[in-house]
């Protein structure tokens, strides 16, 4: 039986690494790596530890950032999630990142 994980890590569009947004790079490494299934979602709004609040909505005077949350889902086996978090250390160190057990009921592929 597949231990499953999740990894989930909080970012912001504006994030960047090596002049790249950092969304597209834990992408690209993921993709590389052969990771069972990597999502990024975008948020319409939220705040994080700075507590800037970010919103697509343009009229709202107590936005002070258009760059909105981004949230990057990551979910394989323990060792494939535990070898792309080694990966990815450094480029997420000032991230929120957690990291939990899944169940997964209906798999689209076996590990």
């Amino acid at each position: 039986m597949t231990s499953w994980k999740q990894l989930t890590i909080y970012i912001s569009e504006s994030d960047c690494w090596h002049h790249q947004p950092l969304h597209q790079a834990l992408l690209g490494i993921a993709r590389r790596q052969g990771l069972t299934g990597i999502t990024v979602m975008r948020a319409i709004s939220g705040y994080g530890k700075h507590g800037i609040f970010r919103t697509t909505n343009q009229l709202d005077s107590s936005s002070e950032s258009s760059y909105l949350p981004l949230v990057v889902t990551v979910i394989d086996s323990e060792s494939a999630i535990a070898e792309f978090f080694s990966l990815v250390k450094e480029m997420v160190k000032d991230k929120f990142v957690t990291c939990q057990p899944i169940e997964v009921l209906s798999p689209l592929v076996t590990l």
